[in-house]
């Protein structure tokens, strides 16, 4: 009698592992879950101190970071930057994390493995004050090679409609305040595994610093957002700083940036050099040491960054906006 696991799928391994994670997901709990994990669906109820709440949900995934986290064991931080490059987007409309999905796909279950990942995904989750409310692992031998595995993250959020934050406030002459990143979060890897590969000037202690766990922004952003009125947000993710910052400016309006006002990791300097990369396409690529950016008026900005700084950011303001062509970023100093 064939089975399935001689075909390469293991029942028993998937079993054991949701026995695992039940008790990861339950310490993730924000007392809106109905169901606990194994069920076919999660169910989540939305706070009722909203009145007219609107869901935000986002998706993404950890990208080529996943083959260095992988070959040196560090399956933790994988599971933290899923959560945090889901979640980091969601909350730039202002929304408040809600719940969290995951999605593991390998060609052959490792359980231990599996679990480790998983326990990132709760430490991501609570870092975001957010429910871990379900996921899938899908098994496919022959897809994966032995070893390797894919993940993606889905985050829903909720915000109130009179309160959702999308840029239109923005006026020029605004600030914009950035909040320092990590590291390289996830975004870049291909360039920086092809940096590795292509060069031997890169010490072991600058890439574990590329590769730190991705900053969740999230319960910064809460604390602050009533004290000072945000008019816009960016999320520094792939794309860098020229891709990003466009994305939350109005019509007619660009972003005027100077560098010299925060401090990038020496990392950054290190791949750069290492690699021969340009100013113009490590600004494309890679977050260079500002992993979020705030946009407000120039007079609340001494008060955004006591707030931020208080919750733990470092914060500086990064910019201001001008009128100009619609998405571009220029660069002083």
């Amino acid at each position: 009698m064939t089975t399935y696991k001689q075909a390469g799928v293991d029942i028993d391994a998937g079993a054991e592992l949701v026995r695992r994670i039940a008790p990861l997901a339950r310490s993730t709990e924000t007392g809106y879950s109905i169901t606990d994990i194994g069920g076919f669906a999660g169910l989540t109820a939305i706070p009722n101190s909203f009145r007219e709440p609107v869901l935000v949900s986002g998706t993404d995934g950890v990208g080529t970071k996943l083959e260095l986290l992988a070959e040196r064991g560090d399956f933790e931080t994988a599971g933290i930057d899923l959560v945090a490059m889901c979640v980091n987007d969601i909350i730039v409309s202002g929304a408040e994390p809600l719940l969290f999905l995951d999605y593991y796909a390998t060609g052959e279950l490792d359980v231990d493995a599996a679990e480790k990942v998983v326990s990132g995904i709760a430490e991501g989750c609570r870092m975001a004050s957010c429910s871990l409310a379900g996921g899938e692992t899908a098994e496919m031998p022959g897809f994966y090679d032995h070893g390797r595995f894919d993940l993606a993250g889905f985050a829903v959020g909720v915000v109130e409609r009179s309160e959702i934050i999308d840029g239109s406030a923005i006026q020029p002459g605004d600030a914009l305040v950035g909040l320092a990143s990590s590291g390289a979060h996830a975004n870049g890897f291909s360039l920086i595994r092809k940096v590795i590969k292509t060069s031997d000037e890169l010490p072991e202690s600058v890439i574990n610093q590329l590769l730190a766990p991705t900053r969740i922004y999230a319960r910064s952003i809460q604390a602050v957002k009533r004290k000072v009125n945000i008019r816009g947000m960016a999320h520094i993710t792939g794309g860098g700083l020229t891709e990003n910052i466009p994305r939350m400016l109005p019509e007619g309006m660009q972003a005027l940036l100077r560098p010299a006002n925060w401090r990038m990791q020496k990392a950054f300097s290190e791949l750069q050099a290492a690699g021969k990369i340009a100013d113009a396409e490590m600004r494309r690529v890679f977050n260079c040491g500002m992993g979020f950016v705030i946009a407000v008026a120039s007079a609340e900005a001494p008060d955004l960054i006591s707030a931020l700084v208080e919750v733990g950011e470092r914060a500086f303001v990064c910019g201001r906006v001008e009128e100009g062509s619609s998405g571009e970023v220029g660069f002083i100093g």
